[in-house]
Parts: C-alpha cells; sequence; structure tokens
C-alpha cells in the first residue's frame, strides 16, 4: 500500500501492481473464489489509490500545472466511470457471464487512464513542482491511503474539502467489515 519515494514513484509503483493484478485475472481459466480473491484485491488498490489521488494529486495538478483545473477534472471523471463499474462488479457473482465483459471494460478503462497519467500528468507535475514538493505529496498519499475506504462508494464526494472529512471514516468502517468478513486477506 505504501511504497515511499516521491509522490510519482508511489502512483506508478501502485499502477504496475494493478497491472499484475489484471494479468493474473487474465491468466485465470474460470471464476470462483479464486477470481473473487483477485477481484477484491484490484477493488480495494484501485479505491485507496483513487482516494488519495482526489485528495491530495489532483488539488495539486490544479494548483501548479498549466491547464489544470481541465487535467484534474478529466482524472476525476475517469476515477467515477471506473467506481461506478467496481460497484458493478461488488454486486456480481464472479461466475455471471457478465462479469467477464464488466472485468474487461473496467481493465481498458483503468488502463486508459494510467497511460494517459503517466504519459501526460505525471511529466506535467514533475516540471512544475520541486523535488521536495514532490516528496511531501508522496508522503501525504500514502497517508491518505492507509485511511483510504477499500469499497466503492460512487456517490461520495471525490474534491476537496469534503472528501478529506467523509474518507477516513468510510475507510475506517470498511477496513472493519474486511476484517470481519475476511476480504482482502488473499
Amino acid at each position: 500500500m505504501g511504497h515511499g519515494g516521491d509522490a510519482i514513484a508511489e502512483l506508478m509503483t501502485d499502477h504496475r501492481e494493478v497491472e499484475e493484478m489484471f494479468a493474473r485475472i487474465k491468466a485465470m481459466p474460470g471464476g470462483g473464489q479464486e477470481l473473487r480473491d483477485v477481484v477484491d484485491e484490484v477493488t480495494i488498490e484501485l479505491v485507496r489509490h483513487s482516494i488519495a489521488e482526489e485528495e491530495y494529486l489532483y488539488p495539486a495538478v490544479r494548483e501548479h500545472v498549466e491547464g489544470g483545473d481541465r487535467i484534474a477534472d478529466k482524472e476525476i471523471a475517469d476515477h467515477s466511470r471506473v467506481e461506478k463499474l467496481l460497484k458493478e462488479l461488488e454486486k456480481k457473482d464472479v461466475d455471471d457471464p457478465k462479469t467477464g465483459p464488466l472485468l474487461q471494460l473496467l481493465m481498458d478503462e483503468v488502463s486508459a487512464h494510467v497511460r494517459d497519467e503517466e504519459d501526460n500528468l505525471f511529466p506535467a507535475l514533475r516540471q512544475a513542482c520541486t523535488a521536495e514538493a514532490l516528496n511531501d505529496l508522496g508522503d501525504k498519499i500514502r497517508r491518505a491511503k492507509s485511511m483510504a475506504p477499500t469499497r466503492p462508494h460512487p456517490s461520495a464526494p471525490n474534491t476537496p474539502p469534503a472528501n478529506k472529512l467523509l474518507a477516513p471514516g468510510a475507510g475506517l468502517v470498511d477496513r472493519a467489515r474486511d476484517l470481519i468478513t475476511g476480504r482482502g486477506r488473499s
């Protein structure tokens, strides 16, 4: 969950972890509990990652990058689509025939979002911010991920200050539910 380094290194490591989980999903011959476990892992990682970006990365982009409002708004819209897909997947039985196409759509959406961030947003942010600012942002992102929800909440606010106030409480409830059910311990 927390990898160290500046904000860009932290988030790129998250991206590689999600790509590895997607590869595991693609390599699975069928559904069952193994697929459910990996889908839960992906969901937990994507929700934590998105919350941290919405709380800290996108406000920094708005402040430091030329055209940052437009960029941040687009990234938040991407997150909204992904969160809705995650919510649909959470409700589906992994053996449902609609789960495969839904997973593929999720993987396509996330992969496009990752490419866009890594090709455009991250280089612009690195150029606009000092190394110290990026390191500080990395620390904030790690803290946010540690307290973030682990389940999708599509109707929750995704911009400051409301998201920073509500996410820790939702995160606490989600982690308690996960502890009770054993979710995310695969």
